[in-house]
């Protein structure tokens, strides 16, 4: 009987010397752990807010333009114009450039052409377009300064750059305002002249072709692999062969693209068209999945319910079952699209990274897209062109976040609870 209760456990002395320090050990333990789960919260909010401060110091300066205002005698200028026969032909011949220089050398000194911009002239032939009459008087027109002074006037730059810069400042005819052609421009060799909108429109054409390619056939494989097939060996290399193509680095995408809509099919090179077809087989399995995962959280008592007062099983899928997941399927399709815009390699491949001097007018003309122009730009020589990196890394981030935002929007619009 002794040997039995001395066998028996015996209660917990939760006040004994050994008990408290095993629970003060396991309490300190706790808070190492969240002490260190914050550190890490705080190191990876202290690295983004480092990343978002020097993108946007940087960045903002690329949506400004400094101007020098260049006073014009037009009577006086070797311009062979007639004021009622302003043409884009008769303005081309005007050798508007060389007249640019001299006036700027008569206005502003011997350096005058280190001070203004190469394409300076571009801004007197819009002034003579918009306003004929200014050929038989004196004008000011503002014109933009060369990439030197700018970067001085913004910042800091050479010494040279710097007495260039207080020199017109006295003077009254420096200014720095918002530089409106960087949002409608395109690509130039200038960075005083260059703009993101013809890489943003390449942008908008290439995700368009990539939604309409992906979005019905991402979301009608998704419907049949859940709805419809059955079992089989051929199901599984189906799922197997997705969830593979998901990881699947995108550079092969590209050699896929360059392979099949190039070299087989002859399709225009670096057209919206070949780029949207390329990111629509990358995004494609990330859809399916989404949509998969979607389709499977509908409650089976939605389906049972809807089969017992009569409904086809056509009818189950399309009005009771796809509604119901519409918000999940919409949700990763634009998470996809997202992770889409922000590509560049298998671009890259499709040869999408030429220099395009205009908007594209259609899905077939040669186009850029947003990270292409930020990876050329980033490989200029010239200073200019840093800034303008940094202003079009922000409009893609923008975009970025404006596509999450609709995604968040779309998902509580279309949410059901049941």
């Amino acid at each position: 009987m002794s040997a039995a209760n001395s066998s028996e456990r015996l209660p917990t002395d939760w006040k004994s010397d050994a008990m408290r320090k095993r629970i003060a050990r396991r309490y300190a333990a706790e808070r190492r752990f969240k002490a260190a789960g914050m550190a890490a919260v705080l190191l990876s909010a202290a690295f983004l807010a480092f990343l978002l401060f020097t993108m946007v110091g940087n960045g903002m300066r690329g949506f400004t333009r400094t101007e020098i205002a260049l006073k014009v005698d037009f009577p006086a200028s070797p311009l062979l114009l007639d004021p009622a026969n302003i043409t884009d032909e008769a303005l081309a011949n005007a050798n508007l450039p060389m007249v640019t220089s001299a006036v700027a050398q008569k206005a502003l000194g011997k350096d005058a052409d280190a001070m203004i911009s190469p394409s300076a002239w571009i801004a007197i032939r819009d002034a003579i377009k918009a306003d004929p009459k200014i050929l038989a008087r004196t004008e000011t027109i503002d014109v933009p300064a060369a990439t030197a002074i700018d970067l001085a006037a913004k910042s800091k730059g050479s010494p040279e750059a710097e007495a260039q810069v207080a020199r017109l400042r006295q003077a009254g005819l420096l200014a720095t305002g918002i530089n409106w052609g960087f949002l409608t421009a395109s690509d130039g060799t200038d960075p005083t002249q260059v703009g993101i909108w013809g890489a943003f429109k390449g942008s908008l054409l290439t995700m368009l072709v990539t939604l309409v390619l992906s979005f019905p056939i991402g979301v009608a494989t998704a419907l049949y692999l859940e709805e419809y097939a059955r079992k089989s060996w051929w199901t599984d290399i189906i799922e197997v062969s997705i969830n593979n193509l998901a990881a699947v680095p995108s550079i092969i995408f590209g050699l896929l693209g360059l392979s099949i809509f190039l070299n087989l099919l002859h399709l225009p090179r670096s057209a919206a068209l070949v780029g949207g077809m390329t990111l629509a087989l990358m995004t494609m399995p990330v859809i399916v999945i989404a949509g998969r995962n979607a389709i499977k959280s509908v409650p089976p008592s939605i389906r049972d319910a809807a089969l017992g007062i009569g409904a086809s099983p056509v009818q189950v899928v399309f009005q009771h079952v796809l509604p119901l997941a519409l918000p999940g399927i919409l949700t990763g399709t634009i998470i996809g699209m997202a992770r889409a815009l922000g590509e560049t390699a298998p671009l890259l491949m499709i040869g999408m990274r030429a220099f395009i001097a205009t908007p594209p007018g259609g899905i077939v003309d040669p186009a850029t897209v947003l990270p292409v122009q930020i990876f050329l730009w980033s490989d200029e020589v010239s200073k200019g062109f840093v800034e303008k990196t940094s202003a079009a890394i922000i409009v893609l981030l923008v975009f970025l976040l404006a596509m999450n935002g609709l995604a968040i929007y779309l998902r509580n619009k279309f949410e059901k609870r049941w």
